[in-house]
Parts: C-alpha cells; sequence; structure tokens
C-alpha cells in the first residue's frame, strides 16, 4: 500500500518545480516508507511512497510503459486481488509483461481499455495515469472508497493526492474553510458528504467514480453502483452463496510477500476472517496466523454492559483464538496514551474524527505493525448483513434522518452566537434527501422493504464509508496496509438484494450470516450477541480529557473558541459529557468521546492552521 501525489498543469512548465512534489510526497511518507520515486515532464509531475507489499523490485513507481508512440505513466495506491486472471486477459491481447507487481497488469490494463480497465479489476485502488501524448490524467477510484483520493482543480491546475496533507502542501492550497465545511464538521462530522474533502476547493473522488481531466476540463463519471433486482435463490441456496463469496473474497485478499495477520475481536465479523485465514494458511503451508485484539488496561474493572456493548470482547477473542489455534496478540491500550493520542490521530486524518475511536485503533494498529505489514479486519459486515441497531429498531427505521446522527438540534445548541444560524438542520436534511433520491427501487416493493433498501444504501454511502477511513488513516499512518473482505463489491452487490426476512433469518441480526457459517465457527461464537468496537470505561480517560478540554476553554487563543460557546461547553467538560445526553455520532461517541471530539477539533485547527471565511 502507498501514497500517492500528483500535479498537472497544460498550460506552462512546471518540471523545475519538482521540489513542490517532492515536500507533497514526502507529506506521505508514513503510506510509503520503504521507497519514493517521481516522475518529471514539462506539464506534470507525480510522486509515489510506496509500502512494498508484493514483488520489490517489479512493482517500484512511478511505472512508465510505452504503446506505440505514447507513454503512459501510473502512480497506484492499492492491492488488485484479481491480478493474474487479468494478466491472462492481457497476454491473450499480445501484451508482455517485465515483473509480476499488480501495479503492471493495471498500467497495462488502462492502456488497453482506457476507462474500461475498471470493469476487469477487482481491488481496493486509487490511481492515476497519465497519458503524455493527449495531456491527460485518468484518476480512478475503488467501488467502496476503501482507498482515499483528494484533488483541487485551481486556475488551470490539478493537484491531487491520497490525503489532504499532501495538497495543503502545494502553495496554491491553502488550509480554508467555509460556511459548507462548517456545516459538514458540525451537521454530518465526523462523516462527510460524498465528495468533499471540508477545505474549500478541496473535493475527493467519491467511491466508485473516476475523473479525466484533459484541456483544464474535468469530467467526473460514476462507473459502479448499486442496483435493485429480484432475488430468485432459495434460502439454502442463498447460504451456500453468501458462504463462498465471503471464502473468495477473503482469501483472495492473502496474496502478499510480508507478512499478514487478522484483527480478531472475537465477534462474528473477524471470527469469520481469521477462521478463514488460519484454514487457508494450513492448507498452504503458511504458518501459524497472528492474531491481534485490542482491550483497555484495567478496562474490566470499569466496564457495564449496556444495549450497545453487552459483553467484553476479551473472553471471546481468546476463545476463538485456541479455536483456530492462532498465535494471537491481546494489545492493551494505557488510558493516557489513549489521551494524548487524539492530536496523532487528527494529524493522520487530517481532520476531526471519532475521537478516541480513533486514538484508540491508531495505537493498536502501532503495535501491530511490529510484527506484520498486512492486516484482514471485518468492517462493512454489519452495513451490508444488517448488524446495527437501528435496522432493527422501529423509531430507527422510521427516522427521517440518518439513523446514527439524530440529534442536530443538541450539536446547534453548543456553537458560538454567530453561528447560531448556521443551517445545520436544513443542511443535514438535504444530504439525507439527495442521498435517499439515489436509492435503486424494485416496481412492486412493500413500503417495508423499500424502507429497509434505502437503510442499507444509506449505511453504505455514508456510515460504512466514515469508518472506512478511520480504518485507512489509522492503519496507514502506522504504514500497515488493512483490507476488508466484507467490502469485496462483488459480496456487496449480492447481499444488497438479499431479502430482509432472510437477512434478518432466526430473528437475528445479521441471521443470514451467522446461517452461513455455521461449520466455520463454533455455536457460541455464531449466537454471541453483536458488541461494537471497544471502547474505554476508565475514568482516568476521562478526567484526562476533561483536563485538556479545561485549558483550551481557559485560552483566550484558542482557534475553537471562535466557533462554539464557551459556556455551553464547559457546562459539558464539568460533568464528564453527562450533561451531553446525546450520542454525538454512531453508538460510541458518547460522553468523554463527545469532549473528545471537541479537543481534536481545536487540535485540528492549531495544527492545520485553519482559517474560516464567509
Amino acid at each position: 500500500m502507498c501514497g500517492i501525489a500528483g500535479w498537472i498543469n497544460n498550460e506552462r512548465n512546471i518540471n523545475g518545480e519538482i521540489n513542490i512534489m517532492e515536500n507533497m510526497t514526502d507529506m506521505l511518507k508514513r503510506r510509503g516508507p520503504d521507497d519514493r520515486g517521481f516522475y518529471v515532464c514539462k506539464n506534470a509531475l507525480l510522486g509515489h511512497r510506496r509500502l512494498v507489499i508484493v514483488d520489490p523490485e517489479g512493482g517500484r513507481q512511478p511505472m512508465t510503459r510505452q504503446l506505440g508512440d505514447n507513454k503512459y505513466t501510473i502512480v497506484y495506491n492499492g492491492e488488485l486481488y484479481n491480478t493474474e486472471e487479468v494478466r491472462e486477459k492481457l497476454k491473450a491481447k499480445g501484451h508482455k509483461f517485465e515483473a509480476y507487481s499488480d501495479t503492471e497488469v493495471l498500467l497495462v490494463s488502462y492502456m488497453e481499455w482506457g476507462e474500461d480497465c475498471l470493469k476487469h479489476i477487482n481491488g481496493i485502488f486509487a490511481f492515476g495515469v497519465w497519458d503524455e501524448k493527449n495531456k491527460s490524467l485518468f484518476l480512478g477510484r475503488d467501488p467502496l472508497g476503501v482507498k482515499p483520493l483528494f484533488y483541487t482543480h485551481k486556475n488551470h491546475n490539478l493537484i491531487f493526492g491520497s490525503e489532504i496533507k499532501a495538497l495543503l502542501e502545494h502553495p496554491m492550497v491553502e488550509p480554508v474553510i467555509d460556511r459548507e465545511g462548517l456545516l459538514e464538521i458540525f451537521g454530518l462530522g465526523p462523516a462527510r458528504s460524498l465528495g468533499s474533502g471540508v477545505f474549500k476547493y478541496i473535493k475527493e473522488i467519491p467511491p466508485g467514480n473516476y475523473l479525466v481531466y484533459r484541456d483544464d476540463t474535468l469530467v467526473l463519471k460514476e462507473y459502479w453502483k448499486l442496483e435493485a433486482k429480484d432475488h430468485e435463490e432459495d434460502m439454502n441456496t442463498t447460504v451456500d452463496h453468501t458462504r463462498s463469496l465471503l471464502i473468495d473474497a477473503i482469501e483472495r485478499q492473502l496474496v502478499s510477500d510480508v507478512p499478514v495477520c487478522t484483527f480478531l475481536s472475537g465477534g462474528l465479523d473477524s471470527s469469520a476472517i481469521s477462521a478463514i485465514t488460519a484454514n487457508y494458511f494450513k492448507r498452504n503451508k503458511r504458518g501459524i496466523l497472528n492474531t491481534f485484539s485490542i482491550a483497555y488496561e484495567d478496562n474490566d474493572k470499569y466496564f457495564k454492559a449496556n444495549e450497545y456493548q453487552p459483553n467484553s470482547d476479551d473472553i471471546w477473542a481468546e476463545k476463538m483464538a485456541k479455536f483456530i489455534n492462532s498465535n494471537h496478540h491481546n494489545i492493551a491500550i494505557n488510558n493516557l496514551e489513549l489521551a494524548r493520542a487524539l492530536k496523532d490521530a487528527v494529524k493522520a486524518s487530517d481532520l476531526p474524527g471519532m475521537a478516541d475511536i480513533d486514538s484508540s485503533l491508531y495505537l493498536f494498529c502501532k503495535e501491530v505493525r511490529k510484527k506484520s505489514t498486512v492486516a484482514l479486519s471485518g468492517e462493512c459486515a454489519d452495513e451490508i448483513f444488517g448488524g446495527y441497531p437501528w435496522y432493527r429498531r422501529e423509531a430507527d427505521i422510521n427516522a427521517n434522518t440518518f439513523p446514527w446522527s439524530k440529534h442536530v438540534k443538541e450539536r446547534r445548541n453548543i456553537l458560538a452566537k454567530g453561528l447560531k444560524n448556521l443551517p445545520l438542520e436544513e443542511y443535514v436534511a438535504q444530504k439525507y434527501e439527495d442521498t435517499l433520491k439515489q436509492v435503486p427501487k424494485i416496481k412492486g416493493e412493500t413500503a417495508e422493504e423499500a424502507r429497509m433498501r434505502e437503510l442499507f444504501y444509506l449505511n453504505m454511502k455514508w456510515f460504512m464509508v466514515t469508518l472506512l477511513n478511520r480504518k485507512d488513516r489509522m492503519s496507514m499512518a502506522n504504514s500497515l496496509e488493512v483490507r476488508v473482505p466484507f467490502a469485496d463489491y462483488r459480496l456487496v452487490e449480492y447481499a444488497f438484494n438479499i431479502p430482509n426476512e432472510m437477512k434478518f433469518c432466526d430473528g437475528r441480526e445479521k441471521g443470514l450470516l451467522r446461517r452461513a457459517l455455521k461449520g466455520i465457527l463454533p455455536k457460541d461464537i455464531i449466537e454471541r450477541k453483536k458488541s461494537p468496537y471497544p471502547k474505554t470505561h476508565h475514568s482516568i480517560y476521562t478526567e484526562a480529557v476533561q483536563r485538556w478540554m479545561g485549558e483550551i476553554l481557559k485560552d483566550k487563543n484558542s482557534p475553537i473558541l471562535e466557533i462554539i460557546d464557551r459556556d455551553k461547553v464547559y457546562d459539558i467538560v464539568k460533568t464528564g459529557g453527562k450533561s451531553f445526553t446525546k450520542p454525538w455520532f454512531g453508538q460510541l461517541m458518547t460522553g468523554p468521546q463527545m469532549i473528545a471530539y471537541l479537543i481534536q477539533m481545536d487540535t485540528w485547527m492549531r495544527e492545520y492552521k485553519v482559517k474560516i471565511i464567509e
């Protein structure tokens, strides 16, 4: 996995400004600590940082290949999971290959099929191909948005990169936010509208889209979208089909020349990935699988079961590790380090994120990276198979807004007086309605079926993308590549059209997935009630964020003070977040996590020198 950056200007010669590209690229060195490279010509500068996973010598980038009288150059971040299949197709068309990397296969795919190359590949990717003869750039992003790709178009320049920090290193791109940026942060954050980079002038290529830049014109096009189709398979066939798609997705993602591990919480999703991976390792004599789980120091003394977190993961992870005979590592996070790492998490994300849900993952990935370079994780199963409470609770199903972010009014209450007129509710409502208009329908669906299809679509386009962003930034900030088999587009397409009575069979969340995993997982793991990503319950953490936010509120130079109501936030901090009774986002961002979100906001404004304009 890697980091990419580029600058195109067809109006003037920029090849003497390679120092700018060097600076942009070096901002991505954690994404790619093993190597760096540059491509320089009159109208294009491309940069690449590499994390070596496959073919150390043959996969170096930027990579240039010639076809006829034209040269094509690629910078690529990602991994293809059907490399050999595509290579054989291209060989049949007369193409020859110099090495065995997926980078070369992707480049030659574009040379052969142009934009249609995206119809042939399966993987996670963000890449750019510069066509020197036609002076055009092609940027493509994977269907579900596992890998990021940001860009700015300004004054005849197209500037792009894997992360916002790379773009901000270009002298033409300033850390400015306007009214819409504030609406994104306070109305939707830590989620973002698809395509939004929050900063003014910075955009992101949405998942399943590509962009063509030619003659100073941008054309953005969606190449992959969910389709509504009748599901014609019976229950047993559906179970078998789900199982085979999942196993194939996991096994495809085990390709690597470096050590591969799995994240294992003892929940259904991570246990499935770990069990299937362990079996694959055994069959292919790849040794004992390393598995990793996260915990918090002394959390057992403070943990209290609730609707969202019915039990602790520790015992289940150990049980599962014994079942698959993995070499298991339980990483216990120190609560004071957890608070301090809020700053690292912001610098990894370039934006305020999911508070200590982010910083804990950052610290966890830091430890995992000491033993492995590639990990598999269970994100996306809840979105596509119906694991969250809001898929089952009547009030959430019928909520006329995003069910994970229902309390926009409470968000408004902490805004500074000068921002009270920000149309938060209207902005969120419009984003919600705009998304509903895109939901594919089937003629003859009942109102209940249509509504559930909307919920699944909303989750995939909003909540799932937010979690994928988090996973990418926290892992890549530690030079760890994390793959997400449940985000295989074939599995997502198939699951989208499975009827709800099948998805929720046996009266359970993810009932279908549970059936599909019979014979793969122990019965008690299959029947375990869903428990979300674990968070700390320790009072030391709460006290740490209270102190930190208290210092921010006392400092008259704190940038966050121009956008929040100091007195209202002080009351929240004083109670350890208990006076802010509604979750800020999802199931976990309550109490001290809400305070931590404000700390991240202030840290972001300080570190990035954010300017707010009208």
